[in-house]
């Protein structure tokens, strides 16, 4: 039987994306991502509950991300789970749990000019409202 691993955010951005070119000029975003629920505890009283992901983003996303999204962006992420493990400087063994994205959807509101509210996913086009369209063609909105 094969496994899941499938991930499904929809949260705000606690800053601007962080993109790097590695060898070969492939592009790699990478930004903290905020998901908050909200819920009444026993007393009635609302509680909210903040989780933060790191968002990892390749090629064409990246690129996308940087020049699209912001700090406080509101999108929808899906995308699989991912650990990787290194040694620091003082050989101790540290961990890190990220989401690498395989689709974006941009959920603020558009207002004049700013591109938002587009979907977007990774090396297949746009997934929303211009189906098809690859990712090296004009993405003005």
């Amino acid at each position: 039987m094969r496994g899941v691993n499938r991930v499904m955010l929809i949260g705000n951005l606690g800053k601007d994306p962080d993109i790097q070119f590695l060898e070969g000029n492939i592009a790699v975003a990478k930004f903290p991502l905020a998901t908050t629920e909200t819920f009444k505890d026993r007393s009635g009283k609302l509680v909210s509950q903040t989780e933060w992901h790191t968002v990892v983003l390749w090629r064409g996303l990246a690129e996308l991300a940087q020049k699209y999204l912001h700090k406080g962006s509101l999108v929808y992420i899906e995308g699989r789970l991912r650990t990787r493990s290194w040694e620091d400087k003082d050989n101790n063994r540290k961990f890190a749990t990220e989401v690498v994205g395989d689709n974006l959807i941009m959920l603020d509101k558009r207002s004049e000019g700013n591109g938002h509210g587009g979907g977007i996913q990774g090396d297949e086009g746009m997934s929303g409202p211009h189906p098809g369209m690859g990712e090296n063609e004009d993405l003005s909105f």
